[in-house]
C-alpha cells in the first residue's frame, strides 16, 4: 500500500542511464524561463514597491529608479552569461567562487545561496498570499500563515515528482501573469500618456529644487537607498547559472537564451510597474499590496473592474508560487554541489528514484515552513535578509569573473569588454550590498550576517569531520590491499556452483570489502565455495547529467570488483561480480538479490558498516545508515544478511 501511494504521489522510478529519461527531464529555453525565471519575474510583485516606498516624499525620483532597475537587470544578466559560458555543467555562484577565488569564497557564496533559496520559497509564497488576501476583509487575515504553509508543502510534494512535471503544471499561471501584467502596464501608461511629458518636466523641476535645498549628495543618497532597498527586484537572475546542467543541449546557448528572456521580461514589468506608481499616484493602503492599489486605481471600482483586479492578483499570486518553485529547483542543486565537497551532509547529493534531489527538496521545504511560521510571513523583514544574501553571491561571483579575465587577459579574447562588464557589475552589486547592510542593519541586516556566519561555521566543522574520516578510509584501503602477485597462484578456472554455499558481499570501498572477506574466512573457514560481489554505483548529482562523470564512476567500480575477483580466484574460490547503477540503491540492490536467490539459493549476504566514535542523532544525519536499511529490506524477502562492524579509529 505504501509503495502504491508513493508511486501515485511521486510517479514511477526513472533509469538514470536511459538517454530518453535524461532527455525527458532537461529543459529547453522556454521551459527554463518559466521554471527558473519565474523567481526573477515574481520579484516584480514586491521589489519595485519596496524601492518606490523607500523614496518617501521624493517620489519624483521614481523615473530614475525605473531606469536604474532596468539597467541593473541587464547588467547582472549579461554578467551571468559569462558564468554560464565558463561553467556549462552548472553550479552557479558556488562553483564560480570556489574555482575562481578558492574554497573559502565558495563556502561564503554557497551558504548565502542556501539562505537565498530558503527565502525564495518563503517570500514568494508569503507575497502570493498577501496578493490574494488583498481582496479579502480584515477578519480573514489571521489564517494567512496557515495557508502559506499548506502551499509550501503542496509545492514540495509537486517537486518530488520531478522538475518538468511541476513546470508544466504551473505553465498557464506563468503565461497568464506575463500577458495580463504587460496588458495592464500598456493600458495604464496609454491611459495617462498625456501626462507623461508633464511627469518628466515635473521630475526635472522637482529634482532640481531638491538638489538646491538638500544638495546633490543627499539626493543621490536618497535615490541609492531606495535603489538598494528595492534590490529584491533582481533576485532570481542567478538561478539559470546554478542549473545549467538541467538545460537542453547545447547548454550554453540555451542558458543565454533563458537569461535573455528573463532580462527582457523582468526589466519591462519591473520598470513598467514603477512608472504606473508615478502616473497613477499610488500610496500604501493597509492590508493591500502597492500593486493591488495601483491596479485598482487603473481599473476603477465597477463590478467588471473588480473582476479584472481579482484576475490580476490571482495571476500575481500564482506567479509568486511559481517563483517559489525556483527555490525547490535551484536550492537542492546548490546543496548537492556543496555536499559533494563535504560542506554539508553527503546524503544531499543523492537522487531519488525520480532522479530528483529528494533530500534537498524536503530540506528546503521544511526550512521555508519554519521561516514562515516564526516570522509570520513578514515580507518586509524577510526581503532584507534575502537581498543581502543574494548580493553577497552576486558580488563574489562578479569579483571572481573580474579576477579570471584579468589573469587570462593574454589567453582570452575579447577579454577587455568582459572584464569591464564584470567589474562594473561587481561595483554595482557590492555598493547595493553595503548600502543595504548599513541602512537596514537594525531592521534585520544583522540577522542575515549572524545567520550566515553560523551556517559557515557549521559547514567548516562538518568539512573537517569528513576529511578526518576520509583520511582513515584511505589508510585502511592502503593497509589492507594485498599485492596479488605475491599470492600463491592456484587455478583461476574455478566455476561457480549454483548448489554450493555462496557468500554475497556488498562492495563500495576496497579496504572495507577486504576487511569483510577476511572476517568471513576467519569465522567460516573454507565454508563458502562461491563469492559474489555486488557493487552498486550510486548516481548522484555529481555523476548524473555528465557522461564523463558516469564513466569515472563505472571505472572506479570495475577496478575494485576486478581486484576482488582475482583475489578470490587466487585463493581457490569461484567468484563473479554483479554491477548495478542507479539513483535508488535500496530498491535496485534488492532486485539484484532476488535474482541471486533464484540462481544461488544457499547464500548469505555480508556487508561492513563503519563505526564512528560517537553514535547519536547528529552522526546518523551526517553518515548514511544504508547498511541497516538494506538488512531490513532483505530480511523482508527472506534473505540472511550479516553486518560486519568496522571501527575506523582504534
Amino acid at each position: 500500500m505504501f509503495k502504491r501511494i508513493k508511486v501515485f504521489l511521486l510517479g514511477q522510478s526513472q533509469d538514470p542511464f536511459s538517454k530518453e529519461n535524461r532527455k525527458h527531464i532537461v529543459l529547453v529555453a522556454f521551459l527554463a524561463w518559466i521554471g527558473l525565471g519565474a523567481d526573477g519575474l515574481s520579484s516584480s510583485c514586491y521589489g519595485p514597491a519596496l524601492g518606490y516606498q523607500a523614496l518617501g516624499q521624493y517620489h519624483h525620483l521614481g523615473i530614475f529608479l525605473a531606469l536604474l532597475t532596468a539597467g541593473t537587470v541587464f547588467l547582472i544578466a549579461l554578467s551571468y552569461n559569462q558564468v554560464i559560458e565558463l561553467f556549462p555543467n552548472g553550479g552557479g555562484g558556488y562553483k564560480v567562487a570556489k574555482v575562481l577565488l578558492g574554497d573559502a569564497a565558495g563556502l561564503i557564496s554557497g551558504t548565502a545561496l542556501l539562505i537565498d533559496y530558503m527565502l525564495t520559497i518563503a517570500i514568494s509564497i508569503a507575497s502570493g498570499a498577501q496578493a490574494i488576501y488583498s481582496l479579502l476583509p480584515d477578519k480573514y487575515q489571521g489564517h494567512m500563515v496557515l495557508v502559506e504553509i499548506l502551499i509550501t508543502l503542496f509545492l514540495m510534494v509537486l517537486n518530488l515528482r520531478g522538475m518538468k512535471e511541476s513546470i508544466k503544471i504551473l505553465l498557464p499561471i506563468f503565461l497568464g501573469f506575463f500577458i495580463t501584467h504587460i496588458a495592464i502596464i500598456i493600458y495604464g501608461v496609454f491611459a495617462r500618456s498625456s501626462e507623461v511629458p508633464k511627469l518628466i518636466a515635473d521630475t526635472a523641476s522637482t529634482t532640481h529644487h531638491a538638489i538646491i535645498n538638500l544638495g546633490l549628495i543627499s539626493v543621490i543618497a536618497i535615490l541609492l537607498r531606495a535603489y538598494s532597498l528595492g534590490s529584491g527586484t533582481y533576485t532570481g537572475l542567478e538561478a539559470v547559472s546554478n542549473n545549467v546542467n538541467i538545460l537542453a543541449e547545447p547548454r550554453v546557448r540555451t542558458g543565454r537564451m533563458t537569461m535573455l528572456y528573463m532580462a527582457f521580461s523582468l526589466s519591462i514589468i519591473a520598470s513598467g510597474i514603477i512608472l504606473l506608481y508615478l502616473l497613477w499616484n499610488a500610496h500604501p493602503v493597509q492590508n493591500m499590496t502597492l500593486n493591488a492599489v495601483v491596479f485598482e486605481n487603473i481599473l476603477g471600482h465597477s463590478y467588471w473592474a473588480h473582476i479584472g483586479l481579482i484576475v490580476l492578483l490571482f495571476f500575481e499570486a500564482g506567479l509568486l508560487f511559481v517563483g517559489a518553485n525556483t527555490g525547490y529547483l535551484g536550492g537542492p542543486a546548490v546543496l548537492a554541489n556543496m555536499s559533494i565537497d563535504d560542506w554539508v551532509p553527503r546524503r544531499f547529493s543523492n537522487l531519488s528514484s525520480r532522479l530528483v534531489k529528494q533530500n534537498g527538496i524536503l530540506f528546503f521545504g521544511l526550512c521555508a515552513v519554519a521561516i514562515l511560521f516564526f516570522t509570520e510571513g513578514s515580507v518586509d523583514f524577510l526581503v532584507i535578509i534575502y537581498a543581502i544574501n543574494v548580493f553577497i553571491t552576486f558580488s563574489i561571483s562578479l569579483l571572481g569573473l573580474s579576477v579570471y579575465w584579468w589573469k587570462n587577459r593574454k589567453k582570452q579574447h575579447p577579454w577587455k569588454r568582459r572584464l569591464i562588464l564584470s567589474s562594473i557589475g561587481f561595483v554595482v552589486c557590492a555598493s547595493i550590498l553595503i548600502i543595504t547592510v548599513i541602512s537596514k542593519f537594525t531592521s534585520g541586516a544583522w540577522v542575515a550576517l549572524v545567520t550566515s556566519s553560523i551556517l559557515i561555521g557549521l559547514c567548516v566543522v562538518l568539512h573537517r569531520y569528513y576529511k578526518h574520516y576520509e583520511a582513515l578510509k584511505i589508510k585502511l584501503d592502503r593497509d589492507l590491499e594485498i599485492p596479488l602477485e605475491e599470492l600463491d597462484r592456484k587455478s583461476l578456472k574455478a566455476e561457480l556452483d549454483p548448489k554450493a554455499r555462496t557468500a554475497v558481499f556488498f562492495i563500495k570501498d576496497l579496504g572495507a570489502a577486504l576487511h569483510t572477506i577476511l572476517w568471513v574466512e576467519r569465522m567460516f573457514p573454507k565454508y563458502f565455495k562461491n563469492y559474489i560481489f555486488v557493487s552498486y554505483g550510486n548516481v548522484d548529482t555529481g555523476s548524473f547529467g555528465s557522461e564523463k562523470a558516469l564513466k569515472r564512476l563505472q571505472s572506479r567500480t570495475d577496478k575494485i570488483t576486478n581486484y576482488l575477483i582475482r583475489f578470490a580466484k587466487l585463493n581457490g574460490i569461484a567468484a563473479k561480480a554483479i554491477l548495478g547503477y542507479g539513483a535508488n540503491p535500496l530498491v535496485e540492490i534488492t532486485t539484484i538479490i532476488e535474482k541471486i536467490n533464484d540462481e544461488f539459493p544457499e547464500n548469505v549476504c555480508f556487508a561492513s558498516q563503519y563505526i564512528y566514535r560517537k553514535e547519536n542523532l547528529i552522526t546518523k544525519l551526517i553518515h548514511s545508515d544504508f547498511t541497516t536499511a538494506l538488512q531490513k529490506q532483505l530480511q523482508a524477502i527472506g534473505t540472511k544478511m550479516l553486518i560486519v562492524p568496522l571501527k575506523l579509529e582504534g
